[in-house]
């Protein structure tokens, strides 16, 4: 009986399992099956990688029982990532694709019917839990390929469409393909001060001399710091100005700063890897949710996990792995 198998991720938080995508084709009541228990998104990509098989103009099994098992069986799975696994061990079982062409390769990006690929979150971590796992070579939507090569030693394809990832299987010319659309999740809004980060500099300040001085101990000792004061006194201007009196990041900093902005989908295509330390200014009103992050099935951080090795106003520290009062 024809088997194939192919990788790819399953988040957890912010931790990633290898998951091996086995399909099986053989006679038996028409259908597709599968099994390795996943949520409701995962399971309605049954006919999301179906259509996108059949509009790619590919052939798709259509007269044979597929059964598609998502192993380890114990972990639950969710998201749409899966997508583009699932379609390729199906083509490889079926024979379209060679299925020594997916030894030592995982497969990230969603599918739309028309088999195109689709961005997804967390890219950065998916990536850096199969390179330490041995795997050497991706497969991720356009956009995204960037976000990916961060992760040292690792060979990664940026592609537009399912046909295009074939035709990099088979050895063909890989056609054209329209762009992949950005993530629904992009940035629209923005606080007052994000974009002129790079033009602040504590010594831009006048006055404030003790005030100056007790930050300057602060952020060379790393000590935790409260500024407490009326309105207009100047607690954000000397705040939102500390990172610029501290070392960049080093790299197991900014990568791990950089994994958590991507877990969020706070990355977007063409931003580079975070060598800054981050600095956030979250409203007096925020909810608990919004701070330390949470939701149900898929984990978003909050605000002080992405400011991790930085500073949160209000929530100051420096270089803990989680800010606190």
């Amino acid at each position: 009986m024809p088997v194939a198998t192919c990788r790819t991720v399953s988040l957890h938080g912010a931790v990633g399992h290898l998951i091996d995508v086995q399909t099986d084709v053989s006679p038996g009541q028409v259908g597709l099956t599968m099994v390795g228990r996943p949520d409701t998104s995962l399971s309605e990509s049954r006919d999301r990688c179906r259509m996108a098989v059949v509009n790619s103009r590919l052939s798709w099994p259509a007269t044979k029982r597929i059964t598609v098992l998502l192993s380890p069986a114990d972990l639950p799975k969710r998201g749409t990532h899966f997508d583009l696994a699932i379609a390729a061990s199906v083509l490889a079982a079926a024979g379209t694709v060679p299925p020594e062409s997916l030894a030592g390769t995982v497969m990230v990006g969603e599918l739309t019917l028309d088999g195109g690929l689709r961005s997804v979150p967390g890219v950065l971590p998916m990536v850096l839990a199969a390179s330490e796992r041995g795997i050497e070579r991706v497969f991720v939507p356009e956009p995204q390929a960037g976000e990916a090569a961060m992760v040292p030693g690792m060979t990664v394809i940026g592609v537009r469409s399912l046909s295009q990832v074939v035709a990099v299987l088979t050895g063909e010319e890989v056609p054209p393909a329209p762009p992949v659309a950005a993530m629904s999740g992009t940035r629209l809004l923005s606080w007052r001060s994000q974009d002129r980060r790079e033009e602040v500099d504590l010594a831009d300040l006048h006055g404030l001399a003790e005030v100056k001085y007790a930050v300057e101990v602060a952020a060379a000792g790393g000590h935790h710091l409260m500024l407490s004061g009326p309105k207009g006194s100047g607690k954000t201007s000397i705040a939102e100005r500390i990172p610029s009196i501290l070392p960049p990041l080093t790299p197991e900093e900014s990568l791990e700063l950089t994994t958590i902005h991507s877990l969020a989908g706070a990355l977007e295509s063409g931003d580079e890897r975070l060598w800054t330390p981050p600095w956030s200014a979250p409203h007096h009103d925020a909810s608990k949710a919004s701070l330390i992050g949470g939701g149900s099935g898929q984990v978003r951080p909050g605000e002080l996990s992405r400011a991790h090795a930085g500073k949160t106003k209000g929530y100051s520290g420096r270089r803990p792995r989680h800010l606190a009062c």
